[in-house]
């Protein structure tokens, strides 16, 4: 029951990710449904799994976004 509902957000939280038009954000809805996904490895007994999805998804893949996301804006303003 529990993770039908964290699955039931994630694709919630992803459809907002894809609707909203401020890539900002993006990046944090995105990083909320990959803290949901942590936890539900967690919750699924997988917690090795659940700190590498913590640590990539939430971790490296939104400091990635936000760097480009700066390094674009910094082009437009050129």
């Amino acid at each position: 029951m529990t993770i039908s509902i964290l699955l039931l957000l994630i694709v919630a939280l992803s459809l907002a990710t894809v609707i909203v038009k401020d890539l900002l954000t993006c990046i944090i809805l995105m990083s909320g449904a990959s803290l949901l996904g942590a936890l539900v490895f967690y919750i699924a007994n997988a917690p090795d799994v659940a700190i590498t999805e913590a640590a990539v998804g939430v971790g490296l893949s939104n400091i990635a976004f936000l760097w480009i996301l700066r390094a674009t804006k910094e082009v437009r303003k050129r």
